[in-house]
């Protein structure tokens, strides 16, 4: 049976999954890199630090195995990030990635000069910290000798593959998060382009998610004891990734991602914009289109959390008495750790924690980290209530997924079942479909994800305590618009 590897390119680590053509996962390592934060609010990546990784993962997940039939190799990588590369194609600077936030100047140019208006009618979209047109602003602004020598622009993932097949290439879902796609009519956008500077020449060529890009290099092949003829299918960003592996396809149904950051994502047939830019409209990786709501820090507040202030490794510990708490708890959390997207747009916002007395219990910090990411996910699919989109029922992936007590607090937050899939690993299992869709395996991404996806289990709400939720969340989100001047005078 032939086989196909799926690349999940994100921000701690790069993880690869072998998947046979029926679904199982014969095989899954990770490798994992540093971030560098070279000042406060800004995030950055070595792109060679991806590739020397991917490849030793690589070398790992094809021990033991039969390399002949290896078929195609696609992926779901980080989005937003800046890579840039000069004549000879060399990386002309670290990656500023999707959470750095040092744009803050270049958003506001662009939401308040250009106008959140014409941007929206140019890519679907306004500017946030994250999306990478304000990324290639700044460095022109502030790096000008390094903006000269840019010869290609490109996302993450991307870099990936022109690594491995030489074929500069993005596809629609990721390209849509750098703020120069025309979304609707999945195009670059000429407006956008001179904006920024750049021409089409310095981007990428647009494919779909599951189309064949090339072939492995023939040095790659040989090196990794792969046929020469094995494909690189583009992929997707890691959203759309992860939507594909948790059958997130079809229109209306939604996935939830609770990894470094959360995002709430609701597939659309129709390109559609909600009236105030909140969610992302972007091009989705089955040939349609996708509203999405991220928020910067989610599974990433509990790492700090319990990693770097409790200094413990046992998470099922410190949750293990939080349970008595559910609905009860007195001490709220803004997650704002890294600054927030959706809904607010504030590069400025940071983390809190309110309500503490005497004799507040560890466990209690602890919950409120948990519930401050779900009220703040709520925020996202508060909006797309809004704009009319029905909401019934979500899948869950991500670390922060694997946790049965943030399940239970998400369900009741939401008021709506959490479901999980039998096979969680997301993006990488989202590559390895589309992957397959691009080598003719399967004919269509719905075909490969309606006879591949199965559901392991279900959260329901229990009405109770849904509705004790739905006080906190009313008080929580008074909390923002109280602190967002306070935030401005860090």
């Amino acid at each position: 049976m032939n086989t196909y590897i799926g690349i999940d390119l994100g921000t701690s680590s790069v993880k690869l999954s072998l998947v046979s053509a029926d679904g199982k996962i014969l095989k899954s390592v990770a490798r994992s890199y540093p971030v560098v934060y070279p000042l406060s609010g800004w995030s950055e990546q070595s792109p060679e630090d991806w590739y020397t990784s991917t490849l030793d993962g690589m070398v790992e997940l094809l021990e033991d195995t039969d390399k002949s039939r290896v078929r195609g190799i696609s992926f779901g990588g980080q989005m937003h990030g800046l890579v840039i590369l000069d004549k000879n194609d060399k990386v002309l600077r670290p990656a500023i990635l999707w959470n750095d936030g040092r744009t803050f100047k270049e958003t506001e140019y662009l939401n308040t000069v250009i106008g959140k208006e014409k941007l929206s009618e140019y890519t679907a979209n306004i500017a946030f910290a994250g999306f990478t047109a304000p990324k290639i602003l700044w460095v022109k602004e502030n790096e000008p000798e390094i903006f000269e020598k840019i010869e290609k622009i490109m996302l993450p993932k991307d870099y990936l593959a022109y690594m491995l097949s030489g074929s500069f290439a993005t596809d629609f879902s990721d390209a849509s998060g750098m703020l120069l796609l025309d979304v609707e009519n999945r195009c670059w956008n000429k407006e956008m382009l001179k904006i920024c500077g750049v021409t089409e020449k310095m981007l990428p060529s647009l494919y779909e998610s599951s189309e064949k890009i090339g072939t492995l290099k023939t040095d790659l092949a040989k090196k990794l004891g792969l046929d020469k003829d094995v494909a690189i299918v583009i992929g997707a960003g890691d959203n759309a990734g992860a939507a594909v592996g948790t059958g997130t396809v079809n229109n209306g149904s939604c996935n939830i991602s609770l990894g470094t950051s959360g995002t709430v994502f609701v597939s659309q047939d129709n390109f559609f914009v909600d009236s105030s830019n909140a969610l992302h409209s972007f091009c989705h990786s089955n040939g349609k289109y996708h509203l999405m709501g991220c928020i910067l820090s989610a599974a990433s507040c509990n790492k700090w959390w319990v990693e770097d202030v409790l200094g413990t490794t046992d998470f099922r510990k410190e949750e293990s008495e939080c349970d008595a708490y559910l609905g009860e708890n007195e001490v709220l959390f803004l997650p704002y750790l890294m600054g927030e997207r959706s809904p607010h747009n504030d590069t400025d916002a940071r983390g809190a924690f309110i309500g503490m007395r005497p004799n507040t219990k560890r466990c209690q910090m602890t919950l409120s980290v948990l519930e401050g990411v779900a009220f703040a996910l709520r925020d996202c699919v508060e909006i797309a209530k809004e704009a009319g989109i029905k909401i019934e029922k979500t899948t869950a992936c991500g670390g922060g997924a694997k946790s049965p007590l943030w399940r239970k607090i998400l369900a009741n937050v939401l008021g709506i079942p959490v479901l999980r899939t039998e096979i969680e690993e997301g993006p990488s299992y989202g590559g390895a479909i589309l992957a397959m869709v691009g080598c003719g395996e399967y004919n269509t991404v719905e075909e490969a994800t309606q006879k591949l996806i199965k559901i392991k289990d279900e959260t329901a709400p229990d009405q109770a305590l849904t509705q004790k939720y739905e006080q906190k969340y009313q008080l929580w989100k008074k909390l923002y618009p109280s602190l967002k001047n306070v935030y401005k005078q860090f």
